[in-house]
């Protein structure tokens, strides 16, 4: 199988393609077909659970990504066992927002208020220089916007050390639930139990400086400004 570079000039449809893997079989109503909505789900985070087959077993690895218009771009050490997979083998990344539960009369009407995505595909690795490059710049600025160009960029002896997955966003499906509980008009409205919802929100806390900092470096303004604000 030859899979292609990615190209920086492709584009993909505003809708999600239905296919067998991403066709929402239940709870339909949770599911987006936008394109646009699995785009803000992974702008509203940088971590996400990579589902890959090694050696004929199964292993789900959290990881960092960033992305581009088309693509997503995972790495890791060229050691990693995730990243030496079968080429040709398929594999699923998910990325997971929790917004809070859903505490309802009852046990069983229980849930949890999310922002969910999954994505299929056979991943590439990106070995063009320049490309792998713009994909690490990706994944850095997506995690820490402003940081690619304040650190010290990678020497060619790390990059050599480090690989760079690109997976098409072609194949996704995307999931939301949110609101309250739904048994306030069913028998369990009489029971007189508290019933609603318990948010949960992130947010980053102030700047750590390392100990071995020199104590004249100050906090740049690009990570000092995150201080208190929310994540995802």
């Amino acid at each position: 199988m030859t899979i292609s570079q990615p190209s920086p000039s492709a584009t993909l449809p505003a809708q999600l393609p239905q296919t067998g893997r991403t066709r929402h079989s239940r709870l339909r109503e949770q599911g987006g077909l936008e394109r646009a909505e699995l785009e803000a789900i992974l702008d509203a985070g940088f971590v996400c659970h990579l589902g890959v087959v090694v050696d004929g077993h199964p292993m789900v690895v959290p990881t960092v990504y960033g992305r581009d218009d088309t693509h997503l771009y995972l790495h890791g050490s060229v050691a990693s066992r995730s990243m030496a997979a079968d080429p040709d083998a398929e594999i699923c990344v998910t990325v997971t927002h929790v917004d809070g539960l859903i505490l309802a009369r009852s046990v069983f009407e229980h849930g949890v208020n999310y922002r969910s995505a999954m994505i299929y595909g056979v991943p590439h690795k990106v070995t063009d220089p320049e490309r792998k490059l713009r994909g690490l710049r990706l994944l850095t600025e997506h995690a820490t916007p402003g940081q690619w160009d304040y650190a010290r960029r990678p020497s060619r002896k790390e990059l050599a050390a480090t690989t760079l997955l690109a997976l098409s966003l072609e194949e996704a499906s995307v999931k939301t639930s949110v609101g309250p509980p739904d048994d306030g008009e069913g028998p369990d409205a009489a029971l007189g139990v508290w019933a609603g919802n318990l948010p949960l929100t992130a947010s980053w806390g102030t700047p750590v400086p390392d100990p071995a900092l020199a104590p004249d470096i100050g906090v740049p303004p690009h990570i000092a400004e995150r201080g208190g604000t929310r994540q995802g």
